[in-house]
């Protein structure tokens, strides 16, 4: 199962992530995505991962 990551000091807070998996990502108060829950097999995070306009979306 894939792992995600978000590097808190690239992340703009676009809030696309969010958009896409919602699921996943929640952009909180301090204008940061955050992680809520890693994903499952059936999880787009990649998409996520791929459209985040800083790249600071990282899935291994």
């Amino acid at each position: 199962m894939a792992k995600v990551t978000v590097d808190a000091s690239t992340c703009v807070g676009c809030g696309l992530c969010e958009q896409v998996s919602p699921e996943i990502f929640k952009v909180e108060g301090d204008g940061i995505a955050h992680i809520i829950a890693q994903p499952g097999a059936s999880s787009n995070v990649q998409e996520a991962a791929d459209q985040c306009p800083v790249n600071a979306i990282k899935v291994s």
